[in-house]
């Protein structure tokens, strides 16, 4: 039980998946790309809801678009997403289905959204069960075991 109380707290504290400029031009950049995560944060908390658990892959389709927008941007992140969801059919034998390693990088285990904790959740357990207080780099997370 205190592995799932530290693994909820680590959910809690991950970061957002906006991207941040520290410059005007940085804002201007990165605007199509929180648009885009904005949207999708919109449509799992309105739409998929309703849904349900319904989906045959692991992430669910707007999981795996969200974590594509936040590591690849938008251009390859719109190319994923629309690929994942020609898969996407009643005749797909389903299973793990994860965004491919490249992009956008994250160092630590701090500065991971949670999307990406939510995606790949041996990144939680293995910090929070293996190895209290000890963290490898984190870089996507995709291959992480």
């Amino acid at each position: 039980m205190e592995d799932r109380v530290e693994a909820d707290a680590l959910l809690n504290r991950a970061p957002h998946e906006y991207r941040r400029a520290h410059s005007a031009l940085g804002a201007i950049k990165y605007a199509p790309q929180n648009l885009c995560i904005a949207l999708l944060k919109l449509y799992r908390s309105i739409v998929s809801p309703l849904y349900g658990d319904v989906c045959r892959y692991f992430p669910s389709c707007s999981a795996y678009a969200l974590e594509a927008f936040t590591v690849h941007g938008v251009a390859r992140g719109l190319g994923l997403s629309v690929k994942r969801l020609l898969r996407c059919h009643p005749w797909a034998a389903g299973g793990i289905d994860r965004v491919p390693d490249g992009g956008r990088e994250f160092h630590s285990l701090s500065e991971t959204p949670k999307i990406m904790l939510l995606n790949h959740p041996n990144l939680a357990r293995e910090t929070t069960c293996d190895r209290p207080g000890h963290h490898h780099g984190v870089t996507q997370g995709a291959n992480v075991r």
